[in-house]
């Protein structure tokens, strides 16, 4: 196992259980239906990868190789600039404040991180004999 990345998966799925309920509980009544659509997709994209996490967690037993070390850096990685971009730019739009040009790099910058992520940990597993 490699703990890192299954403590990493852990605390990332009780963070998006706790934005998928405030989401639905408490910014339905706050926030357009566009932006709580953006919200729901950083949490939905949370979600996904805090199990990717759990995989390399548990995938490192049987493929120790340092690409399952770089899948769950880039796992972080994508779910810090991804899914948190989303929250912020969701928030920030039913506020009406503008997102600085620069700032809307960070959502593609984390699709790039979870794609290499998944490319490190098939890479690990296909490596294996």
């Amino acid at each position: 196992m490699y703990k890192p990345a299954l403590i990493a998966g852990t605390l990332f799925g009780i963070l998006a259980v706790i934005l998928g309920a405030f989401g639905a509980h408490s910014l339905k009544s706050i926030m357009p239906q566009e932006q709580l659509q953006i919200f729901e997709k950083g949490v939905t994209y949370q979600y996904y990868h805090c199990f990717a996490l759990l995989a390399a967690g548990i995938l490192f037993s049987a493929f120790p190789y340092p690409s399952i070390k770089i899948a769950t850096v880039f796992f972080i990685l994508g779910i810090v600039f991804f899914s948190g971009s989303l929250y912020l730019y969701s928030y920030m739009d039913a506020k009406a404040i503008q997102v600085p040009n620069i700032g809307r790099l960070a959502t593609p910058l984390g699709g790039l991180c979870f794609i290499i992520g998944w490319v490190a940990l098939f890479l690990a597993i296909i490596k294996s004999k």
